[in-house]
């Protein structure tokens, strides 16, 4: 049964909209009443009803994709010859601050599931609620670690408390999506690589009886990597398996044998590529080599999901990072050297895998959408100009504080804190030395309104040169992104954690703002506060410039050769960040986020700008879309 038949049966998806303010049995037909048998087991083969069904998969997120590219990425997902989506459920973006839930625009996780149905998709969901993902934190919310004695991802009180309040609330929307209730979802993941993690024994049981509680009926999986695949496993959960090469199929294989003995074997995340970090260099996984390994694994007789199938954009702050020795934030573009570029262009990977899921099905897959138009737009020359020095005169009221206060603390966001952006300390120093501290993630550090330097992991003490009496020390702090995958996810507090030092005394008395950059952070700066671009620029700054836009605005790509690092928004929308060392050149521009004329664009720099934003067609990422 296709995806498609379930939706015509189960009503359109606006009578659903209706009918989730009812009694949902009440409005059901009696026939969609009956619980059907849904996707099970059976020796080796997963069944759906009464016929074997082997899973093709693929991942999109669409937190990660604006809402107008959804159909289209989902289209070409099924043109590929996949007949299943999976997508995560990121909890820090679905409940920013504590019981207040977004589940609108591109987050509307029930109108993305209903448009796969509508495609003709079956989806696996995977909501965590701790998610890996490259996201920040693992996509838990950043609010969790006000509690200074939080254990994430364990069955500790206070983060069960708050697992137990947000699964009430997914779950209302997530249990009528599923197969037996007449939607398209046939299987729920429980968490996500956790015997790799393996923090507390009680945990997974927990999880996966708070989603059986919540009435998730359909099966539920496991997914592991060769770190964890043996601590991973829970008793009435199929285990299934994360790699990348032909011999950790057959050594996982091989382990999940042993485990739960004659079961349906399924790759849930093949990496089809590989995230990029800053300062590294853009990974990338051959075609030859990706189509080698597909083969191999639905010639096992495995069922297999392509993570990612299409990666998507890490827009805003929400990128996450690793910190196994050195820490390494992820770059904003989410490509992943995926089937579909970052724009969703088809590359070589889509088209061998194309040909090998129809001549494996026998069935011609449907013909695959036309790419989206891309542009190349006149430069962004920047006409107005204001210092972050004076962009504080119009802001809200520092807070005042005798020690410094890490982001999740300060008093923000209604108790919540501050999730992502910046924090600007503020304290009065009467002498020269060396300053030290821990500074999480980077810190660029002023006297009055002159850069001496930058305190990070790596620097953390910085000497202060001999100054005249009474001078203002600032430190300017960008969390950079939450570790999403190890054993450290407790110590990601930002900004400054704990005392900073002169010559080994701590400093008092500071103010710190909170400058998260947000669309309300901006709408502060009426068009009198700017100023026209002047010869001598201090930095940190702001620039407003506009970028003109014919009748058909398309996908774009802005280049900002000559700036350093800072943040870009469009139209209000934060493309993400930019930064020097590479690998990512380029930030995504969507073409439905474009007005036809004039549109707003503003860039934060920190250190040096360049004298205009370039548009290109071809993203720089080290790889062109139409190779590999």
């Amino acid at each position: 049964m296709k995806a498609t038949e379930v939706l015509e049966k189960s009503g359109t998806i606006s009578s659903w909209l209706q009918r989730r303010q009812l009694n949902w049995t009440s409005v059901l037909p009696l026939w969609l009443q009956r619980q059907r048998l849904g996707l099970r087991t059976k020796g080796p083969n997963f069944m759906l009803e009464d016929s074997t069904f082997q899973i093709l998969g693929g991942s999109i997120h669409y937190f990660r994709v604006p809402r107008e590219y959804w159909r289209d990425r989902l289209l070409k997902l099924k043109a590929c010859g996949l007949n299943t989506l999976t997508t995560y459920v990121p909890w820090n973006l679905h409940e920013p601050e504590r019981g207040k839930f977004d589940f609108s625009g591109n987050l509307d996780l029930e109108a993305f599931i209903w448009l796969a149905a509508k495609i003709g998709l079956w989806v696996i969901l995977r909501p965590g609620p701790y998610i890996c993902s490259e996201i920040d934190l693992g996509g838990l919310p950043s609010w969790l670690l006000q509690d200074p004695d939080m254990k994430l991802r364990t069955t500790y009180p206070g983060f069960t408390k708050a697992v137990d309040l947000y699964f009430d609330h997914l779950m209302s929307r997530v249990v009528p999506l599923q197969y037996k209730h007449g939607g398209p979802i046939i299987a729920v993941q429980v968490e996500n690589e956790y015997g790799s993690y393996n923090g507390d024994h009680a945990y997974m049981p927990y999880i996966k009886k708070a989603l059986e509680d919540r009435g998730i009926i359909e099966m539920l999986l496991t997914s592991d990597n060769k770190d964890g695949l043996e601590k991973g496993v829970v008793d009435g959960v199929l285990a299934t398996i994360n790699l990348q090469s032909q011999q950790e199929l057959v050594a996982l294989n091989s382990i999940l044998l042993s485990i739960q003995g004659i079961q349906p074997k399924m790759v849930m995340e093949y990496w089809t590529g590989w995230f990029d970090s800053w300062g590294g260099s853009h990974n990338i996984l051959d075609s030859s080599e990706v189509l080698q390994t597909v083969s191999a694994i639905i010639k096992d007789g495995s069922s297999i999901n392509l993570y990612m199938f299409h990666g998507g954009t890490n827009f805003g702050f929400i990128n996450g990072a690793m910190h196994f020795g050195d820490y390494k934030a992820d770059v904003t573009s989410y490509d992943y050297d995926a089937i579909l570029t970052e724009a969703g262009d088809y590359t070589a990977k889509y088209t061998k895998l194309r040909e090998l899921f129809g001549t494996f099905s026998g069935v011609p897959p449907p013909p695959p959408p036309e790419l989206t138009a891309k542009m190349v737009y006149e430069p962004v020359t920047p006409s107005f100009y204001l210092s972050l020095w004076d962009a504080l005169l119009y802001m809200d009221k520092p807070i005042t504080s005798e020690i410094p206060i890490n982001m999740e603390n300060l008093p923000v966001n209604n108790g919540n804190g501050q999730a992502f952006g910046y924090v600007l300390y503020e304290t009065t120093i009467f002498s020269s030395g060396v300053l030290s501290g821990l500074v999480r993630d980077r810190g660029q550090v002023f006297l009055n309104r002159v850069s001496i330097g930058f305190l990070d992991y790596t620097t953390t003490k910085i000497t202060i040169p001999l100054t005249q009496g009474y001078t203002i020390l600032r430190i300017l702090v960008e969390n950079r992104g939450r570790v999403n995958y190890g054993n450290n996810i407790d110590s990601q507090r930002k900004g400054l954690i704990g005392n900073l030092y002169l010559n080994n005394k701590p400093l008092k008395n500071f103010k710190i703002y909170s400058l998260d950059m947000t669309k309300q952070f901006f709408q502060r700066f009426d068009m009198d506060k700017w100023s026209v671009v002047p010869k001598e620029i201090t930095f940190p700054a702001f620039f407003l410039g506009t970028l003109s836009v014919g009748i058909y605005p398309s996908d774009t790509f802005l280049k900002l050769e000559g700036w350093v690092k800072g943040v870009v928004l469009v139209n209000d929308h934060n493309l993400g960040r930019y930064w020097n060392v590479g690998p990512q050149e380029t930030l995504y521009l969507p073409g439905v986020w474009l007005d036809k004329g004039l549109n707003k664009v503003i860039i934060f720099e920190e250190t040096m700008a360049g004298s205009m934003v370039q548009s290109t067609d071809i993203p720089h990422l080290g790889r062109n879309q139409y190779v590999n």
